[in-house]
């Protein structure tokens, strides 16, 4: 049994599992269903506090908080690309909120979410060097983390420090 982001209550059941035996169960538990609902709904107003401090409802904001990201991710793109020997083909800027960013390792394109600009650069930047390392290697897997330590070591402290801001998950 799991509640999702919208509050409801999502149940697993095997399968010849009784519809009666099913409610039974989640009846049992709306001691623990109302106290998960009361954590949801906290996460989530903290995580549209945190996104809310960076308004991007118009274009113009929207415009600006791209110019003033690209700023500052452009001068550690051109760093650690360099230094990693990788050259994305296009780098844009977009309000995400379901990611920090994206690489598309086919086209070697990176999309950059405007609201990072709520974060510290170190932590930008680890995002940056995140993105740059999926060139060499599309997946998580152990090559990824060993270039990831290799370029950026202090990754995993950037990654602890970005979750507890936004208390959303990379």
């Amino acid at each position: 049994m799991r509640i999702v982001k919208n509050g409801d209550v999502h149940v697993s059941a095997p399968i010849g599992m009784s519809r009666q035996e099913v409610e039974a169960f989640i009846s049992q538990h709306q001691e623990w269903i109302i106290e998960a609902r009361k954590k949801t709904a906290e996460r989530q107003k903290q995580r549209a506090d945190f996104y809310n401090q960076l308004p991007l409802t118009t274009k113009a904001q929207k415009a600006e908080a791209a110019n003033r990201l690209k700023a500052l991710v452009e001068p550690m793109i051109e760093r650690h690309a360099k230094e990693m020997g990788v050259h994305p083909t296009s780098i844009r800027y977009k309000p995400m909120i379901s990611r920090w960013g994206v690489c598309k390792f086919k086209d070697r394109s990176i999309c950059f979410s405007t609201y990072l600009l709520l974060l510290p650069d170190w932590c930008i930047e680890h995002i940056v060097v995140h993105e740059l390392c999926h060139l060499l290697e599309p997946s998580h897997n152990a090559r990824f983390h060993a270039l990831m330590d290799k370029y950026y070591p202090e990754w995993k402290a950037a990654r602890k420090e970005t979750r507890r801001r936004c208390t959303v998950t990379l």
